[in-house]
């Protein structure tokens, strides 16, 4: 990697972190722990707002932006690929948001990389989770970036409906179907919610923090002990 490219790495990791150590970095890199010293170093010496010391951890000071970014045509026709693929499948403000930011790279990229990208023979047929389900999952993503709890009126796969007060982690794409991930208050547990099969969304406005044992951390490493053991016999 010329030296260019990693101190543009550098400068990318360290913001969008709230810290970062010199370890990380190296690791990420896989340069030495001096090489990242030197160059933070170098970087703080150009202007590049950098604030942390050795032996502690970087982060960038607030209000810091790069310019425009220019990408080959490689990396643009993925993007335009990435859109394509996602939009029919996930909820219409996030769609049009990504439009939205897709049209802004292309927008400064050279004539020939442009038309390369835009021009990329891979597409998605407009099939998908329904309108409803749509709606239903930019809620959830409103109550997750809020931390605010949600119930629901909710129908399971053998029919039976339930009220339920959730803690809302994350949502996930299987292929066919977006499930839910929460802490459900309701049972005092992990579940797993299919959004099709929310009948009633109500956000409450109740918020919540992470707690050990309820966060989506925790939720990730449970699934990942149980794959395990499913995986062992």
């Amino acid at each position: 990697m010329r030296r260019a490219d990693r101190l543009f790495q550098i400068v990318q990791l360290i913001r969008g972190r709230r810290l970062t150590t010199a370890a990380f970095l190296a690791e990420r890199l896989e340069i030495s722990q001096r090489s990242v010293y030197r160059d933070v170093a170098a970087l703080q010496a150009q202007g590049v707002p950098i604030e942390g010391e050795a032996g502690v951890g970087y982060r960038m000071r607030r209000g810091f932006d790069l310019p425009p970014l220019m990408f080959d045509t490689r990396e643009a026709q993925a993007l335009v690929a990435c859109v394509r693929l996602a939009q029919p499948r996930i909820d219409t403000v996030l769609a049009a948001r990504a439009e939205l930011a897709l049209s802004k790279i292309l927008a400064v990229l050279p004539g020939a990389e442009r038309a390369a990208a835009e021009s990329l023979s891979v597409f998605a047929p407009p099939v998908g989770p329904s309108v409803e389900t749509r709606d239903r999952l930019q809620q959830l993503r409103d109550a997750i970036e809020a931390r605010r709890k949600v119930r629901v009126d909710y129908l399971d796969l053998k029919d039976e409906s339930s009220v339920r007060t959730l803690r809302p982690l994350g949502c996930f794409y299987w292929g066919n179907v977006w499930t839910l991930a929460a802490w459900c208050e309701t049972r005092a547990d992990f579940r797993n919610f299919r959004v099709d099969r929310i009948r009633v969304l109500e956000p409450l406005a109740e918020g919540f923090r992470d707690e050990a044992g309820r966060s989506l951390a925790d939720f990730m490493r449970q699934y990942d002990r149980e794959c395990d053991r499913e995986g062992g016999g």
